[in-house]
């Protein structure tokens, strides 16, 4: 079963409730679509989705709903994808829902001040990070390519500041070595959707113990920039293998090859440090491991341009690669 599906069979199953919270999701990627799932399977009346609008796509650039647009009109709740929520326009019609509570996960905008304040119970946020560590946008890659040995997801009050609130509820997740960001995701959004409705439930029985955030320790994961993706071959094979797993699927640490036709760009998309030495960026053997600036790694998975993901021996051979070669 794929994974969306999963999320609609489980949306599917509604548990009887003593109470139910009149409230509003705000989210647009895979890792939101899970906790509305949940949401809606404990009973609460979500009256209104907010995602963001439909994004040219694809090589014909068609317009794509965000899987949370998805997975709500396939639950039959109204949508909302205002481009802004700064808007009056947009501010009144928000107010106007009188809602509960308002649940945010990775909605893609700033909420402002009469925003947050309009629900009844204030607004909450779902975030893939052991706060204050790794407030911002990319969360789970800057943990990744940090070497940090856990992260977890916290639900948090909203508050004008940047993943500043107090936190609500919190589960530390080891980080694998093995990990990359896409596992990570997976995991983190699957433990998240768990946590939404025990927030819910805890906050309509007035049972919630908001904790504030350490002072100390605030790191800030910013966007993940395409200058950083490219690999330099230069550095320890610890931080390449890093670097990786934490663009791995998405945006994809990338190096050169030279082809037949000029150097081809590779998406590396697994590793895992490996034993050897050589000059920075040489091929030590045909299992595609290469030096680095110290040690090695061993690319477990690449892609070419064009083509679909192969193991690291398979690719070393479809780019006729010879040992003792070298990678930019």
């Amino acid at each position: 079963m794929r994974e969306n599906d999963r999320w609609r069979v489980l949306a599917s199953r509604v548990r009887p409730r003593v109470m139910t919270l009149r409230l509003a999701f705000m989210g647009t990627p895979d890792f939101a679509a899970p906790a509305l799932s949940e949401i809606v399977a404990a009973g609460h009346d979500v009256v209104a989705v907010y995602t963001q609008p439909p994004r040219p796509a694809g090589r014909g650039q068609s317009l794509r709903k965000s899987p949370v647009h998805q997975l709500a009109d396939d639950l039959g709740l109204e949508v909302r994808t205002p481009t802004s929520m700064r808007d009056d326009v947009e501010v009144e019609a928000f107010k106007a829902l009188e809602l509960d509570i308002a649940v945010v996960v990775a909605y893609g905008q700033i909420l402002p001040k009469p925003v947050l304040e309009a629900p009844r119970l204030g607004c909450i946020n779902l975030h893939a990070s052991l706060l204050p560590r790794w407030r911002g946008a990319a969360p789970i890659q800057r943990a990744i390519m940090a070497g940090d040995a856990e992260t977890g997801v916290q639900v948090m009050r909203m508050e004008e500041g940047l993943d500043t609130g107090a936190v609500i509820l919190s589960e530390t997740v080891v980080i694998r070595d093995d990990d990359t960001s896409g596992a990570l995701h997976d995991r983190l959004a699957q433990i998240g959707a768990g946590l939404a409705p025990r927030a819910l439930a805890a906050l309509e029985r007035g049972a919630a113990v908001e904790t504030p955030q350490a002072e100390t320790g605030v790191t800030y994961a910013k966007k993940i920039d395409k200058s950083e993706a490219r690999i330099d071959w230069s550095k320890p094979a610890v931080e390449i293998d890093r670097l990786i797993r934490g663009l791995s699927p998405f945006p994809g640490a990338w190096f050169e090859a030279e082809g037949a036709r000029g150097p081809l760009r590779v998406k590396a998309l697994g590793s895992q440090r490996a034993d050897g030495a050589g000059a920075s960026g040489e091929l030590l053997d045909a299992d595609m491991t290469i030096a680095c600036g110290e040690g090695a790694i061993r690319l477990t998975r690449g892609q070419r341009e064009g083509r679909s993901a192969q193991p690291g021996e398979e690719l070393f051979r479809a780019l006729n690669l010879q040992t003792g070669g070298r990678v930019t």
